[in-house]
C-alpha cells in the first residue's frame, strides 16, 4: 500500500534578516534593482510591508546588505600568492559574480554603510597591492583601474545582443549595413575577427587584464610605484 501524501505544504524558513536580503536579491536579479521595493520585497516574502522593518530599518539598509552579500560572493585573493596571480584569480571571480548580479554594478561603490563583507573584500584588494610593493597612492591609483575595468567590462558583456553560438546570426544583418562602402574597418574586423569559428567577447577580458596586469607590473619594476 502506498504511503499518504501528507498535504500539508512544506513549512517555509522562519523570517530572517538573511532571508530578507536573499529575497530582494532575487528581486533584484528577476525584473531589476528599479523594482525592489518595500511592497514588493514583502509581497515576495509573504508578509505584510511593516512586519520587514523588524528586520532592516529602510530601503538603504536593504540596499547596503545585498551590495554585500555580492561582495561576499567573490572569491578574495590570498596575500600567500604572488600578487599578480592572486589579481587575476580575484578578476575573474569578480566578473562571474557580477555576471550573475549586473544589476549590482551601479550600487558597489555608492553606499556609504558598507558591510562587513564589501569591507573585506576592499581591504584585500588593497593588501594585495602593498603587499606587491606599491605605494600608497600607487595603489589607489591601481585600485580603481581594476575595479573599473572589471565592472565595465561586466556591463558591456551583458548588454551584447548575442551569445558566442549567435554571433553569426545577429551579425547577418548589420554586415548589410556595411554595403556601402563607408565601413571598411567595421567589416574588416567583422569578417575577419568576429566571425571566425570559436570567436567569444569574453575571451577579450583576459586580454585586456593581462595589459593591466603587465603595465603594473613594469610600473613596480621600474620605480614607479614609489610615486
Amino acid at each position: 500500500m502506498s504511503e499518504a501524501v501528507s498535504e500539508n505544504p512544506p513549512e517555509r524558513a522562519p523570517l530572517s534578516r538573511e532571508r530578507v536580503l536573499r529575497a530582494a536579491v532575487a528581486i533584484a536579479g528577476e525584473t531589476g534593482i528599479g523594482s525592489l521595493t518595500i511592497r514588493s520585497l514583502a509581497q515576495a516574502l509573504g508578509i505584510r510591508p511593516m512586519s520587514l522593518y523588524h528586520y532592516v530599518a529602510n530601503k538603504d539598509e536593504i540596499l547596503d546588505g545585498i551590495v554585500d552579500l555580492v561582495f561576499g560572493e567573490i572569491e578574495l585573493p590570498s596575500a600567500e600568492g604572488p600578487w599578480q596571480s592572486e589579481l587575476r584569480r580575484w578578476a575573474h571571480s569578480a566578473r562571474k559574480v557580477l555576471g550573475r548580479h549586473a544589476w549590482a554594478i551601479s550600487l558597489l561603490e555608492s553606499r556609504t554603510s558598507p558591510g562587513p563583507a564589501t569591507l573585506r573584500h576592499h581591504n584585500a584588494i588593497l593588501g594585495i597591492l602593498r603587499g606587491g610593493g606599491f605605494s600608497v597612492p600607487m595603489a589607489a591609483h591601481a585600485y580603481p583601474l581594476l575595479h573599473s575595468y572589471i565592472y565595465g567590462f561586466v556591463v558591456q558583456e551583458a548588454a551584447l545582443p548575442f551569445e558566442p553560438s549567435t554571433v553569426a546570426e545577429v551579425a547577418a544583418p548589420m554586415i548589410q549595413l556595411f554595403e556601402t562602402g563607408q565601413y571598411p574597418h567595421l567589416v574588416e574586423l567583422t569578417t575577419e575577427h568576429v566571425l571566425q569559428p570559436g570567436y567569444d567577447f569574453g575571451d577579450e577580458f583576459e586580454f585586456g587584464l593581462d595589459l593591466i596586469l603587465d603595465g603594473l607590473a613594469a610600473a613596480v619594476e621600474d620605480g614607479a610605484v614609489s610615486r
